[in-house]
């Protein structure tokens, strides 16, 4: 007699562990509600929110075996929803092409090849190196120098100025340099 009391107090606790399909189903219906605003704000479209939520069930049924019997089964299926969303939203992020919403379907390469106006840039190139020439010499010298890609110091050393007096000079030619050249 006390084996059986026993084996149903097994069954019960048993019962309680696992959640028979149909009740987890009539669980999931029953919470199903309270997902779809938080889909539209997540999404902000009401159709990829349904997709969103058609997903979201299909994860939670697939993982029935994976929710603890007694657990808030809303923030279960929350977090089910968010992961799915991040998930998609890095996936389309990383996508290099776009839908062409033409009549013929096609997909574009995004990363289409652009090239240069090397005519514009050869007009900035000679304005830049106008600028530079009408510059007085005492800012002329260092700052030529620092663009060639001197360091400060060996630029104090090859014109035997002191390092301020040498950083304050190519300041100061850069900021003429940007006066003069504001329209670029």
């Amino acid at each position: 007699m006390a084996w059986v009391i026993l084996f149903n107090f097994m069954v019960l606790i048993i019962k309680q562990i696992f959640m028979s399909t149909v009740e987890f189903n009539e669980l999931l219906l029953n919470n199903t509600e309270f997902l779809k605003p938080f889909a539209v704000t997540l999404t902000r479209d009401n159709e990829v929110a349904k997709d969103l939520l058609q997903e979201t069930m299909y994860r939670a049924l697939v993982n029935k075996e994976k929710y603890n019997v007694g657990t808030n089964i809303k923030a279960w299926l929350y977090t089910i929803m968010r992961n799915i969303f991040i998930n998609n939203y890095r996936r389309k992020s990383k996508q290099s092409t776009i839908f062409d919403n033409s009549p013929n379907d096609f997909l574009l390469n995004y990363n289409q090849v652009t090239t240069a106006n090397s005519a514009e840039g050869s007009l900035k190139m000679k304005d830049m190196e106008f600028a530079i020439h009408r510059l007085p010499e005492i800012f002329r010298n260092p700052f030529v120098l620092y663009f060639e890609g001197y360091k400060y110091h060996e630029i104090a050393d090859l014109l035997t100025e002191p390092l301020g007096t040498i950083k304050s000079r190519i300041h100061f030619a850069r900021k003429i340099l940007r006066g003069q050249l504001s329209r670029y």
